[in-house]
């Protein structure tokens, strides 16, 4: 994995920095959430159905098409490789692709030792930590209405406001390595070499739990206006899939080795 948090600005002060608000609580109209997931480990409560919405994440615009729905936030994440973190470096804002996985109701994000501010977080149960916003998006279609101003995208996509820690904990850190292999591939982790530990001392990884989060998801067709049903132009939704290719062997692996069950069923 490269390196992808270099740069990362130092941190910023706990537990509500200055100038960014803080979670509250606020109503939002329309049907409540769907169901939520089953039960979670037993050391645990089961968390509700749905995230609170705050100030920070009822959206301005087309509210009805967000959600607080945990099942549907976690599955918008799982199905992405890719997340962009944003953040504030020297009063500039930075956002940066890099990769993620989520273990419950926390994502990791991947990152270097080599990275200055970040070592700056320190000791990831007492720093400060990092004011971040987090986001996923997955096109799913392409919307051509009759007019130029109603074409659209079909998508979903999540946000995660918080303050991100550097995890310091060995085991937490295995445990948040092997969900950043398995969440590009599930399985892998049990199939690969360990990381080392000159490995480790070169690795850096950021923790953000999921308290302040929202989903936005837009499915259907074109919204013409009625006078524009008439025309004679093409409408409609172009569907975008994504999928598997065939696993391509490296040239220097054994020809005896065989193809793993997890990567045949992709």
């Amino acid at each position: 994995m490269s390196a992808t948090t270099e740069g990362l600005p130092p941190a910023a002060p706990e537990p509500t920095p200055t100038g960014v608000p803080a979670p509250v609580p606020v109503p939002i109209p329309g049907p409540g959430p769907g169901p939520g997931p089953g039960p979670g480990p037993e050391s645990e409560p089961t968390p509700p159905a749905a995230y609170t919405p705050t100030a920070r994440t009822v959206p301005t615009r087309s509210r009805e098409r967000a959600s607080y729905d945990r099942e549907l936030v976690h599955s918008i994440l799982d199905e992405a490789y890719v997340c962009h973190l944003g953040f504030v470096r020297d009063g500039v804002p930075v956002v940066l692709p890099t990769l993620f996985g989520r273990v419950g109701e926390r994502l990791y994000v991947h990152g270097s030792t080599g990275s200055r501010p970040l070592r700056a977080t320190g000791d990831g149960t007492k720093a400060p930590g990092l004011p971040v916003c987090l986001t996923v998006t997955h096109v799913d279609g392409l919307v051509l209405a009759r007019s130029a101003f109603h074409h659209s995208l079909n998508y979903r996509s999540v946000v995660v406001h918080g303050t991100a820690h550097r995890v310091t904990d060995p085991e937490e850190l295995r445990t948040a390595l092997d969900a950043l292999v398995d969440h590009v591939v599930p399985g892998r982790s049990a199939d690969s070499r360990p990381a080392n530990a000159k490995e480790l001392a070169a690795t850096a990884v950021i923790r953000l739990d999921l308290d302040e989060v929202s989903a936005k998801v837009r499915t259907g067709g074109p919204n013409d206006d009625p006078e524009d049903l008439a025309l004679p132009h093409w409408t409609g939704v172009v569907p975008l899939r994504g999928g598997y290719g065939t696993p391509v062997p490296a040239d220097d692996l054994d020809p005896s080795v065989a193809l793993p069950g997890y990567l045949a069923a992709l």
